[in-house]
């Protein structure tokens, strides 16, 4: 059989007929290569109008990422997801608090899911890249430390799916005077808020 086996070439050709079908818009370059690979990774051209990136935030991230930063993110998946090799040349590193040991332990003390325990120990370890793909009250309790004057993020990805909180708790996010990007509405995912991370970090390194 005869068929692509370059996966370099693979992408670079998925990304050609993505743009060959996405018709007019008014993204920026920086804006583009962002709802690009989202739509990569999804294959669903509707996150062309679900994606929301506000003025100034891609600037802010990558700035973090110049300086070298530590990226919360809310689940494994999303760390996953994230390129390693990137994020080394960076001189940056991401972190999913939930899987930590005195993280279990203080939801189970306080009553509260692990996913915002998560956050309040990452917003004590001084963490101001914040990513977001599944937990909506991961997202509430930051726009909760915020508001409190605990929390100092300086960028934001929320991108939580699901049919509980997930498009409130952006809604909610995007209130906040801060740098950001989410995904409206239901969709998103740990898969897409990586893919978000990716294409920032990709500005910045060559892969």
């Amino acid at each position: 059989m005869d068929y692509m086996k370059d996966p370099m070439g693979i992408e670079k050709r998925s990304f050609e007929i993505i743009e060959s079908e996405m018709g007019e818009h008014n993204f920026s370059k920086s804006e583009l290569s962002i709802v690009k690979r989202v739509i990569h990774t999804t294959a669903d051209f509707e996150y062309m109008k679900l994606l929301y990136i506000r003025e100034g935030a891609i600037e802010s991230a990558l700035q973090l990422l110049k300086e070298g930063t530590t990226i919360y993110t809310d689940t494994n998946m999303a760390l996953s997801g994230i390129n390693k090799a990137a994020l080394k040349t960076l001189n940056s590193k991401v972190q999913c608090f939930v899987a930590r040991e005195d993280v279990a332990k203080e939801a189970k003390e306080k009553g509260i899911t692990r996913s915002m325990a998560a956050v309040e120990k990452a917003v004590e370890e001084g963490v101001d890249f914040f990513v977001f793909g599944n937990a909506p009250t991961a997202l509430y309790k930051l726009k909760e430390l915020t508001l409190k004057g605990m929390a100092k993020p300086k960028f934001i990805i929320g991108a939580p799916i699901g049919f509980v909180g997930a498009a409130e708790s952006k809604e909610e996010i995007e209130k906040l005077d801060l740098p950001l990007i989410t995904i409206r509405g239901r969709k998103g995912g740990s898969s897409v808020a990586a893919s978000i991370v990716n294409a920032l970090m990709y500005m910045l390194v060559k892969r």
